[in-house]
């Protein structure tokens, strides 16, 4: 199934280049007005929310556009974390729900993504029957039968009330000291106050949005500040989120990152512990071999899917279980929510620290991290470029991993949300994490200029 707009997550660009441009999203809300209409048992309504991005007005007045034009109400919802677009999809009955948003990528990019009735991602299928559907010819219903929007009321206290639901009615974080970075994203009004509420001294980063700064020296793509902040501040836990809340970075008190591969081993155990661990964990192919390795020792399954969080939860749901997620902080806990939700995921830290009296280094300590090194090779603007399609870099794969041995792996893929292709190289040496990617990373750039 090759789709020519969709990718791993959405449609996703920089804006006035396709697919991100107004003409083109006007169609898009049509066509999946269209698509959707067919499913609806009587009049169908869509949920629209965004980050902060100065361009989230342009695509959110487009998409009402042809929304409307489809005959289907919209209810806007503004600026709210992507998971709490996905909650409100879900228990508002909606036809579907609609995010504006790229990420963690600069503001000058920006996506749509499209969550199903049940609060999940679109299948397959609905994403190819859009894209057809787009090649048509825009036809508006008849004057009686267009869309009307409203706007969605209090969804940010809905959102914040249901995150701090999940946390267990016996604990508070009464006592804790925390730096909350919400990057000038969409959880710049709801984060700071789900932990204030449930007792936390809060001091906040990045809730200063102004349609430009958004992931900008901030959040979970940059810990620098947090980590200053948490040393400045004495807290006990830097929460950093990204710009449209559904990863998170987390720092100790003595500023060291603790990424989303740490947080799972955490979560894991704690709830194992608990006989709260409904079957296994479920990783990524970039997940660290530490964790695999270390959950193994502990009798806990583990599974790798592709990178992306569409393919976490796929195999979560294939082998019916509840936690898996990314090194970059995509943690889905399906019995919490049915996506990555970077405010639930701290939740489920701080549980584990609060429940267990214990500081966030204190619990990682026992999971030593093998080395890792990335490099990401920028492609030109609307180059699409598979490395496994070239002899020449596969040929260098071979070579490094018969180099490496047992003693580390190589994994090669291009990104589903940027033009770059992300080499990374683990071992056990540091050095020859470093050495290996460097020179695999020359022979992708070189490779991939000629290619253009």
């Amino acid at each position: 199934m090759n789709k020519r707009f969709f990718g791993t997550d959405g449609i996703r660009s920089r804006v006035g280049i396709e697919p991100v441009t107004p003409e083109k999203v006007v169609k898009l809300g049509w066509a999946a007005g269209s698509v959707l209409s067919q499913n609806a048992a009587g009049r169908a309504k869509v949920v629209i929310g965004k980050d902060t991005r100065v361009s989230g007005y342009l695509l959110e007045s487009a998409l009402e556009a042809g929304l409307s034009a489809a005959g289907v109400d919209i209810s806007l919802i503004g600026p709210l974390p992507t998971p709490g677009i996905a909650y409100l999809t879900r228990t508002s009955r909606a036809a579907a729900g609609i995010v504006i948003s790229a990420s963690h990528n600069p503001f000058y990019d920006n996506g749509i993504k499209f969550f199903s009735p049940d609060g999940f991602k679109l299948d397959d299928g609905l994403e190819l029957a859009i894209e057809d559907k787009m090649d048509q010819q825009l036809a508006t219903v008849d004057s009686q039968q267009l869309g009307k929007a409203v706007r969605f009321e209090d969804a940010a206290g809905r959102y914040i009330e249901y995150c701090k639901s999940t946390f267990p009615q016996r604990h508070s974080l009464q006592g804790l000291n925390l730096v909350v970075d919400c990057a000038n994203g969409a959880g710049y009004h709801v984060a700071p106050s789900v932990f204030e509420e449930l007792g936390a001294n809060v001091h906040t980063i990045g809730t200063e949005p102004n349609g430009f700064n958004i992931n900008d020296g901030c959040g979970s793509t940059d810990l620098s500040l947090l980590k200053e902040q948490v040393i400045t501040h004495k807290a006990d836990l830097g929460i950093a989120l990204d710009g449209d809340g559904d990863r998170l970075m987390l720092v100790d008190a003595h500023g060291n990152e603790i990424n989303g591969d740490q947080m799972l081993y955490l979560i894991a155990l704690h709830r194992q512990a608990k006989s709260e661990l409904q079957g296994g964990i479920m990783g990524t192919v970039m997940t660290n071999l530490s964790v695999e390795h270390a959950l193994k020792e502990k009798n806990i399954e583990f599974a790798r899917s592709q990178v992306g969080d569409r393919y976490v939860l796929a195999g979560l749901q294939q082998r019916n279980w509840q936690i898996g997620g990314e090194t970059s902080g995509h943690i889905i806990c399906l019995d919490k929510n049915t996506t990555g939700d970077g405010i639930i995921a701290a939740l489920e830290v701080l549980r584990v620290m609060v429940s267990q009296g214990k500081a966030l280094d204190d619990l990682v300590e026992q999971l030593t991290l093998y080395p890792q090194n990335m490099i990401n090779v920028r492609l030109a603007d609307g180059i699409k470029f598979d490395p496994s399609t070239s002899k020449e870099i596969m040929a260098a794969v071979d070579s490094a991993e018969d180099y490496l041995g047992d003693k580390g792996r190589v994994v090669l893929r291009a990104s589903g949300t940027e033009p770059l292709i992300r080499v990374m190289v683990e071992a056990y040496d540091s050095d020859m994490a470093l050495q290996v990617s460097q020179s695999l990373a020359e022979t992708v750039e070189k490779t991939a200029k000629s290619h253009v």
